[in-house]
């Protein structure tokens, strides 16, 4: 039922908006985690573990999609607590 509700709602993605600038990133001032999402369809794990490296992040990986937190929510959660605390 959420994999539906999900999938009907999805739109494609639009690589034009990996193009447009945000701003400095976060990352070079504050602490950075990711959730590496080894099964992901939409961003390859190697591209995800590279911009990990990149912004110096506390990694973990786990084995599901590109909606991790919808699929595995107590491994997001995990990941959020740790961040936060």
């Amino acid at each position: 039922m959420t994999a539906d509700l999900m999938y009907a709602g999805q739109r494609p993605a639009d690589a034009r908006t990996l193009g447009e600038p945000s701003g400095a990133p976060a990352w070079k001032t504050i602490p950075s985690y990711y959730l590496v999402a080894r099964n992901d369809q939409v961003l390859p794990a190697e591209a995800q573990r590279f911009m990990a490296r990149r912004a110096g992040s506390q990694v973990r990986e786990v084995g599901a999609s590109h909606v991790t937190m919808i699929s595995q929510p107590a491994v997001t959660a995990d990941l959020i607590k740790r961040a936060a605390g």
